[in-house]
Parts: structure tokens; sequence; C-alpha cells
């Protein structure tokens, strides 16, 4: 019975220190959604590039977990034009500033300047609160 009891309660602290780990990664985690909006000529090749670039992201910045994109399906009309949603997911905030001044931010930056697909764009960052 005693060994039941330890072996129960190693199960307990193991499960109890991942949940807190988890939590602890979840409070650093930070969301970076971007959201565009393309000008009504801009050619579904050239936002493909946008988007590969985008995504490339993550394997040159350092910080960057995932990379997570898709098109507006809304049925309530109230997208305002934007249509793309592009999501970075990053270990901590730190991480997001590294990436915000990154030279390989900047030339996507450039890239998006130089194909003049762009009409307009916001963001929002966030720590996820579950």
């Amino acid at each position: 019975m005693k060994k039941i009891s330890i072996v129960l309660s190693l199960i307990l602290a193991i499960t109890a220190s991942s949940f807190i780990i988890h939590m602890q990664q979840q409070e650093d985690t930070l969301r970076h959604v971007v959201v565009f909006k393309y000008k009504e000529d801009a050619s579904d090749a050239d936002i493909k590039k946008v988007t590969d670039a985008f995504r490339d992201l993550q394997n040159t910045i350092p910080g960057i977990v995932s990379f997570e994109h898709g098109i507006n399906n809304s049925p309530e009309g109230k997208n305002m034009g934007f249509t793309h949603v592009y999501t970075l997911t990053f270990e901590d905030a730190a991480a997001r500033d590294t990436y915000l001044p990154h030279p390989e931010h900047k030339k996507f930056g450039e890239l998006l300047g130089s194909l003049g697909v762009l009409e307009d764009a916001f963001v929002v960052d966030y720590h996820p609160m579950d």
C-alpha cells in the first residue's frame, strides 16, 4: 500500500509540475496577428510570394514558434476589405521585440514595398489568456 501511495504521489507531482510549466509558457507566449488588405489588382502569384516570404521568417528569425495564415471567410461582411490573416506565435515578448527590427523582417517589408500590392494593414499583439 505504501508503494502505491508513493507512486501516486510521484505521478501527481509530475502532473502538477507539467501543468505549472505549461501555464508559465502560455503566459509568456505572444501572438502577433497581421491582417492585410491587398490592392484589387494584386495577383494571386504576388500574394503567394508575400505569404511564402512571411512564412519563411520562422526559419530565419529566432523565437518564432509557429506561423499560420488564412483568408477571411466570414459571412458577416465586417472585414472592411481586409482579407488575409497571418499569425506568428513568439516564445515571449522579447522574441517579438527581436523580430521587429530584425534584418530579415526588414527584407520582408522591402518585398512588400517592391511588389506594391498592399493597400493597408493592421497588427494586434496579445498574450493568450487561457
